[in-house]
Formats: structure tokens, C-alpha cells, sequence
């Protein structure tokens, strides 16, 4: 039995004990300090991983229609599996920051966007889910990366899966 040591793991060292996520990640920070993504760091990615794929939706988000249906944050594929995580506010900067991360595609969001999109809610009390997919090839998805391109061409080729849950 594998301990939690030896795990693949995914934390944020941003999100506290009750598994906050601060305001600086969401639409209701203030000036320079909002709508950063938040810094994300992996640990004991599986043997044979290509590629990772991070998937983030809050899963409390309620359809002006009625049910719930969870809405996509961020998507990002062809995370090398050398990097050991992503750095706060690091999205919309892949090539900015150059090396390794210039690999990385991200994808729309639930707002058309790409990128990470931090919540604005009308109710506090949502939870966020962060999915870390080790895959064990590159995924090609055309030029225009969704949620479900990426969840349908991961198919066969996920080799462990890591979650993060917080709250906002």
C-alpha cells in the first residue's frame, strides 16, 4: 500500500487549512491583486507520464435554468512532467516565462476565454476542484482547447490523477 508520501499529489501552498482560496485568485480582489492564478505544486508524478493536463471547475455552480453543472476555471495541457508545478499568476504567461512552461496550452474556460478565470460569485461557499491528469502521451486538441476536447482526446491515456479541493 502506498503511503500518502508516495502519492501523486496536488497542493497549493496559497489555500490555508480550511482550504480557502484568497480573494487574489478570483474576480473580487482588489486592483493588481485579483484574478491571478493560483501557484500550484505536484508531487511523485507517475513513471511513464508524458504529459500533464489540469482541469479546474467549481463544481457548486448553479445553471440559471436550475441544476448544477460544474464551470470550467482553467484548463491547461502539455504540462511537461519535469516542472514540479505552476507558479501563482502564472497564467497567460507561458511564453513570458519562457523554458519548460512555453510547452504548456492553455485552454477556454466556461467564459470563452483562455486562461485561468477566477471565481465571482453570488454566493460564497462554492467549492473548486483542481484535477491533475498524468497522461502518457502529448495531446493534440486543434487550436482551440476545451474542457471537453481535452477530457474526450485524455481518454485511454490517463495514467493518474491527482485532486485539490478548496473553497471560496
Amino acid at each position: 500500500m502506498a503511503s500518502d508520501q508516495d502519492q501523486f499529489r496536488l497542493v497549493s501552498p496559497a489555500i490555508n487549512q480550511e482550504g480557502k482560496l484568497p480573494r487574489k485568485y478570483t474576480d473580487e480582489g482588489q486592483g493588481a491583486k485579483r484574478k491571478l492564478s493560483p501557484p500550484l505544486e505536484w508531487y511523485n508524478v507517475p513513471e511513464g507520464t508524458r504529459s500533464l493536463a489540469l482541469v479546474v471547475e467549481d463544481v457548486d455552480a448553479p445553471d440559471p435554468s436550475g441544476p448544477i453543472v460544474p464551470w470550467t476555471c482553467w484548463v491547461a495541457i502539455n504540462i511537461p512532467p519535469t516542472l514540479k508545478g505552476l507558479p501563482e499568476g502564472f497564467s497567460g504567461k507561458e511564453e513570458e516565462v519562457g523554458g519548460d512552461y512555453a510547452s504548456i496550452k492553455e485552454g477556454n474556460n466556461d467564459h470563452k476565454v483562455p486562461g485561468w478565470r477566477g471565481p465571482k460569485l453570488p454566493s460564497h461557499g462554492h467549492r473548486f476542484l483542481f484535477r491533475l491528469f498524468a497522461l502518457d502521451d502529448e495531446l493534440n486538441v486543434g487550436n482551440k482547447v476545451t474542457k471537453e476536447k481535452v477530457l474526450e482526446a485524455m481518454e485511454g491515456h490517463v495514467i493518474g490523477e491527482a485532486e485539490l479541493t478548496t473553497k471560496f
